[in-house]
């Protein structure tokens, strides 16, 4: 019996990724569309999403800078934007084991006054119902599994399948991924997107870039006892649970209805491969600092998610024939004052002005999208990317030179010590750890600190039992021998979510994947030492659900 044909769709204007990046390039592009009557609508913007619903696969802290949607939709406190309370006491706070000492002058480089502490996922709602409202389609459930490409010329997007077994052979119910067919596709599918990588690739648009620098965020919210904390608190923390010699720090934010935004921001380019993020959130929820806010209250959600973090000097070119890089896949996050998604709406607003302009003069397939990355630099994004060029790098050498290089940057306009900083890859910064050494697990009360188990089901995820691993590990001999003496296997130390697990089976083991477990973090895709693993898409709809987040 054969398979079903391939359905193949027609649009001009394809967005892949329902955050803020593509929703608010889907806005802005309508805007304009309906302001110049040039032929197109709303209806011809496509934007897809590979969560089941708009939001469960969006994760942020979240201090969010209305910057962007104050340009978008000026109107948006009238039409009931989800912006939570505004920023109202702002601490940045150098935590030892036991004390925390407040650094007064620092939250000068974080600038949160007039800002709001929000869940990024309701934003996301609330941005595809303005979407939806204005004519857009906007598609749930729809991975985007490769980039079609024509005479070097990206032309769309190939869906993932549904319905295969295991094996990768076609199940009851099968059914074809779409080829999504455009003028120009934009991809704003957020930090490591699996289409991004292959842009990147394809079209050698790192070429003059450093490598993008990733960091992991994990983030729990919690509901604590009423007048715990004043509503509008915003911590920032950084030493205790971490290293000097790491890059990261954590954050405490005290939002409506006693709910509490917390979190652990780490680099993904640390030495120590028997590191482990997840129980390093666990210790900084047992400093005194946050046990007083925390105690007597209950964990409601758990999520974890990558971040690119390397600023200006990693950002790769943002066009290629026929498609944009926007938002945080192509890296647009100030690491100096830890927010993105302003920036990621305003990339978006400004490649739905570069689409429009090449739309408006008649151009034909390839367009011509250069100029985009002229008006990144020349907005006020491209301001604040440039202001903080120097910042990520500057802390490679542990976080006394990163904060004497930040205060230089300071009152050097962002140059610091160097004119341009450099970087390698973060796994590359792995230390060997040839005697094979072990270190032994955290062990959580389950009250305020759990396990990793524990912590998934608090992510609510699922994926489809049936389907093909989405990790995919090239070769499991290099886990058994290699990686297992010189590394220790750190994959099953770096997944916030138990994904990577060894087996000892006599003088042997193996290494066990739990793919059902995964948070779709990618941190195994960035971090694994010899590349060994590779994070794709999973069916359409599977994955976390941070509903509130």
């Amino acid at each position: 019996m054969s398979s079903p044909a391939r359905e193949r769709l027609e649009t001009p204007i394809l967005i892949v990724g329902a955050g803020p990046a593509g929703l608010s390039c889907a806005l802005r592009l309508s805007q304009l569309f309906r302001q110049a009557g040039t032929g197109f609508g709303s209806n011809d913007i496509y934007v897809i999403e590979k969560a089941e619903s708009i939001g469960m696969h969006t994760l942020s802290g979240a201090v969010f800078d209305p910057a962007a949607l104050q340009e978008l939709l000026p109107k948006y406190a009238e039409t009931g934007a989800p912006l939570g309370v505004p920023v109202a006491e702002d601490r940045l706070l150098l935590l030892s084991r036991q004390h925390a000492f407040s650094i007064p002058w620092a939250t000068r480089l974080q600038r949160n006054h007039g800002c709001h502490l929000i869940s990024l996922g309701k934003l996301a709602q609330w941005l595809a119902q303005r979407a939806e409202a204005e004519g857009v389609n906007v598609l749930t459930g729809l991975p985007g599994a490769e980039l079609l490409i024509e005479h070097e010329t990206v032309v769309g997007v190939r869906t993932g399948d549904r319905g295969r077994e295991r094996s990768g052979e076609p199940g009851p119910g099968f059914e074809p991924g779409t080829d999504l067919r455009a003028r120009v596709t934009i991809l704003a599918e957020g930090a490591r997107g699996s289409l991004s990588r292959q842009l990147i690739d394809l079209f050698a648009l790192d070429a003059q870039s450093n490598p993008q620098l990733y960091s992991l965020g994990m983030k729990e919210l919690w509901e604590v006892p009423a007048s715990r904390i004043a509503p509008g608190t915003v911590w920032h923390t950084f030493g205790y649970p971490l290293p000097r010699s790491m890059y990261g720090g954590g954050w405490l934010y005290a939002m409506e209805e006693n709910r509490v935004s917390l979190g652990l921001m780490v680099g993904l380019h640390y030495a120590d491969p028997l590191f482990e993020p997840h129980a390093a959130l666990q210790r900084f929820k047992q400093h005194p600092q946050l046990r007083r806010v925390l105690d007597g209250g209950r964990i409601l959600r758990y999520g974890a998610k990558t971040i690119s973090s390397g600023g200006y000097w990693t950002l790769p070119r943002g066009h290629a024939p026929g498609a944009l890089l926007i938002g945080d896949a192509a890296g647009y996050v100030d690491t100096r004052r830890m927010k993105g998604i302003h920036l990621a709406m305003k990339t978006g607003m400004l490649a739905a002005e570069s689409v429009f302009a090449a739309l408006a003069a008649g151009n034909k397939t390839p367009l011509d999208l250069a100029e985009f990355d002229d008006r990144v630099r020349a907005s006020w994004a491209g301001d604040e990317m440039w202001a903080a060029r120097n910042f990520h790098q500057g802390f490679e050498h542990g976080m006394i030179p990163g904060i004497a290089q930040g205060l230089m940057q300071l009152v050097t306009s962002g140059r610091g010590l160097r004119r341009r900083a450099r970087n390698r890859a973060g796994h590359e910064y792995l230390r060997r750890q040839d005697d094979g050494n072990v270190t032994s697990r955290f062990e959580a009360d389950g009250r305020l600190t759990h396990d990793r188990a524990t912590s998934v089901y608090y992510s609510a995820t699922r994926h489809e039992e049936r389907q093909p691993a989405h990790l995919l590990v090239h070769d499991l001999e290099i886990c058994a021998t290699r990686c297992r003496t010189e590394f220790g296997n750190p994959c099953t130390r770096f997944c916030p979510a138990a994904v990577y697990e060894w087996v000892e089976s006599g003088d042997a083991g193996t290494l066990k994947l739990n793919p059902a477990n995964c948070l779709h973090c990618k941190a195994c895709d960035i971090m694994d030492p010899y590349r060994n693993i590779s994070w794709i898409p999973p069916e359409g709809g599977g994955g976390p659900r941070y509903d509130g987040m």
